[in-house]
């Protein structure tokens, strides 16, 4: 039952395997050439680059084991000359080969032959890394039943059968006054911020968990866009209602400005954690994308919002209402997307290939080291400084890329768009009585922004005119999670709304205070109980196992708050 916590042993022949992190592995290097030789490497996670040297090959010599990453395929060539820091296509390497079959704490040999050809052989196999999550889900499994039988005992402890009838009875007007608050939307929002919190507490480290280090979709990319459009669903609700209550239109512009600057504001303030300097404060962030794109979206259906939604009688009318009472912020958003795409396409960079979306660094064999995002990352250097940027993005790590931030300036103009599908999404609610025509509006706008989506993105990860780019927040990837979320929405809405096959707990109460949940597990980041480390903490169980215990603390917390009937919004 080892492989279920990713045990090896702690030594191997003269090999310390606890110095291993996550998805690593030794390989011992043989050389019996003639001369000396030179190693290279190449991820398959790093596109279109060159190789990058590792270490030289002494002639008829072993040298000391290597550290490689076992995340992604690596490619392996030896050249009989040094070729420099990287080795790109045109020359001539004396042999080559591609392992897809690395795993975590395995060691392996790569042996140059006499004659100049490669031998790769296992010396001892590796561990599998996906029983973890197994390993985990039974533990947690087990203590969540615990704890359920140790609260139904204390309550045949605490209270007698009067009380018992008198707390169901409540219970049930409870959950009667809640079915009139659409409770799919704040479990569709705490489903979003519960993710969120799994993921920046690390995902296990597993690699399709974390951000894709420049295109591409994983699960770590989904989260903020899915809780920036459930906001803009939530935008006409929240607008009607306050007209309904004879709230001046003057007066909602004033509060969401009001809101928006208090979103900036603790963002900033968030992202002084690790020390208020303000000569290289990064200025954007999260909370500061949420607050611009609440503001726009939110002013500009304010001002185009009616009072009331009466339907007209003909269906045909009836079918395109909520397209029509949304026309002028529909002009805005094509407005939006077609000044993102002319300066993405069209807007002079030095040094830079017109419509570059690469994350320079190495990318494209080093062609174009310093036009990291194009158009984007230059005009968020322009207006922000490179200084007040985000330091580290996921491609300085696998590009050798220089600084960019992926809630920069920029890419406000698409965060807007998706938060103003969110908007469209809720006047579809709002104006839609029935959940069946509710649901076929939905999902019909998945499908064609899906194949909208995808069809600027060429169904690939790479090859597509717009790649899908969270970090560039490009069109694709709008349209993509948008389709995502209408799709989870919709799945929501009928099992939690329609058919109230389940009543969103836990998720519900996570959605009814996400911003307590989301400054909370930031501010907390490394702090007991919510953080812990237990020796190397080199292994995906002990981090899951971390990450899981960090967002499970944050649920319960939000379920402590919902029995206290304590919610707090900006």
């Amino acid at each position: 039952m080892s492989f279920l916590v990713e045990y090896t042993e702690p030594h191997w022949r003269d090999l310390d395997m606890r110095a291993l992190r996550v998805d690593q592995a030794y390989m011992y290097l043989h050389s019996q050439y003639a001369e000396d030789s030179y190693l290279y490497t190449l991820s398959d996670e790093c596109y279109t680059c060159p190789f990058a040297k590792v270490k030289a090959l002494p002639s008829a010599e072993s040298v000391e084991p290597l550290k490689l990453s076992t995340a992604y395929p690596l490619s392996f060539k030896i050249y009989a000359h040094d070729q420099g820091h990287y080795a790109y296509e045109n020359a001539s390497a004396l042999c080559a080969l591609r392992r897809s079959d690395l795993q975590e704490f395995g060691v392996y040999n790569l042996t140059l032959l006499a004659n100049g050809s490669c031998s790769f052989s296992v010396d001892k196999p590796g561990v599998p890394i996906n029983y973890a999550f197994l390993s985990v889900f039974v533990l947690v499994a087990s203590l969540l039943i615990l704890l359920k039988l140790v609260s139904w005992a204390w309550k045949r402890y605490r209270y007698d059968e009067a009380a018992a009838v008198a707390d169901s009875i409540g219970d049930a007007a409870a959950k009667a006054t809640q079915r009139q608050r659409m409770r799919s939307l704040d479990t569709f929002r705490g489903l979003s911020i519960v993710l969120m919190i799994f993921v920046n507490s690390g995902g296990g480290g597993y690699s399709w968990i974390e951000h894709a280090a420049w295109n591409g979709l994983h699960l770590a990319d989904i989260v903020f866009p899915t809780f920036l459009w459930i906001m803009g669903v939530c935008i006409p609700l929240s607008i009607k209602a306050q007209l309904g209550r004879g709230i001046s239109k003057p007066r909602i512009c004033l509060r969401i400005v009001w809101r928006a600057c208090k979103l900036f504001a603790i963002g900033l303030c968030l992202n002084s954690t690790n020390g208020p300097q303000l000569e290289q404060l990064r200025l954007m962030g999260v909370l500061q994308r949420f607050g611009i794109a609440y503001l726009v979206a939110g002013v500009l259906h304010t001002i185009c919002s009616r009072r009331d939604y009466l339907s007209p009688q003909r269906a045909w009318q009836r079918a395109i209402y909520d397209i029509c009472l949304f026309s002028g912020e529909l002009a805005v958003l094509l407005a939006l997307i077609a000044t993102y795409l002319g300066l993405t396409f069209g807007l002079r960079v030095p040094g830079c290939p017109r419509g570059y979306l690469g994350p320079g660094g190495k990318h494209n064999n080093a062609a174009d080291p310093d036009c990291i995002g194009g158009a984007a990352g230059y005009v968020d250097r322009l207006i922000l400084g490179n200084a007040h940027i985000y330091q580290h993005p996921t491609a300085k790590f696998v590009y050798d890329a220089s600084a960019f931030d992926p809630e920069g300036v920029f890419g406000c103009l698409l965060s807007i768009v998706q938060a103003m599908l969110g908007c469209f999404a809720g006047v579809t609610l709002l104006v839609h009585v029935t959940w069946q025509a509710r649901l076929r509006r939905w999902l019909l706008g998945a499908t064609l922004l899906g194949v909208l989506g995808g069809a600027l993105c060429g169904f690939s990860k790479e090859h597509g005119i717009i790649p899908v780019n969270k970090n560039l927040w490009s069109l694709s990837f709008v349209f993509v999670t948008v389709a995502l979320a209408l799709v989870l929405l919709s799945v929501l809405y009928y099992v939690v709304d329609v058919r109230q096959l389940w009543s969103g707990s836990p998720f519900t109460e996570c959605g009814m205070n996400a911003i307590i949940m989301y400054v909370g597990h930031t501010v907390m980041h490394k702090m007991l109980p919510w953080h812990w480390r237990i020796g190397a903490m080199n292994t995906h169980f002990l981090l899951l196992l971390e990450a899981v215990w960090n967002t499970l603390i944050w649920m319960g917390i939000a379920l402590y708050l919902d029995a206290r009937q304590f919610y707090y919004s900006l």
